[in-house]
């Protein structure tokens, strides 16, 4: 199969992968077993990670998005707390501000549950910490683009 039909599917199920194999296969011009065959060697080789739903954060009570950086020593400890930390969507380590820093996004119902999860961070790994720095944004107003993966252009 060539590697641009792949791509092309993938593509097609960032824009909605609710769609039937059959409706991808019209889309992809490839047949129905072809890209039930292709998703699993998509799925296989780790380019879908997992089909999730991308919701209205603000419709489940969230008010806060966070982006904190934090220039800091990654120990275990430190990378265990993010993994299992259901507020932090996305996590890594990146160049800018005042050099290498990782990057914590979460959401939060309030600025009050914000505050208490930056004062956890700072608790639990204050000593590790060189600098702190945070920007917050209301998920209520000012939103000019939601998340989304569908309109992602191919390469």
């Amino acid at each position: 199969m060539p590697k641009e039909k792949i791509i092309d599917l993938l593509y097609e199920l960032m824009k909605d992968s609710k769609r039937s194999d059959r409706e991808l296969a019209k889309i992809v011009r490839v047949s129905q077993p072809t890209v039930t065959r292709m998703r699993k060697v998509l799925e296989k080789q780790g380019y879908i990670r997992e089909y999730t739903v991308i919701p209205y954060l603000e419709k489940l009570g969230f008010e806060i998005v966070a982006l904190t950086f934090i220039s800091a020593n990654l120990t275990d400890d430190l990378r265990d707390w993010i993994s299992k930390n259901s507020k932090i969507l996305f996590s890594c380590f990146g160049e800018g501000l005042d050099g290498r820093a990782l990057l914590l996004v979460s959401v939060h119902k309030n600025f009050t549950e914000y505050s208490k999860f930056a004062d956890e961070i700072r608790r639990l790994f204050g000593s590790n910490i060189a600098s702190f720095k945070v920007f917050l944004s209301s998920l209520n107003v000012d939103v000019v683009k939601h998340f989304s993966l569908k309109n992602l252009e191919g390469v």
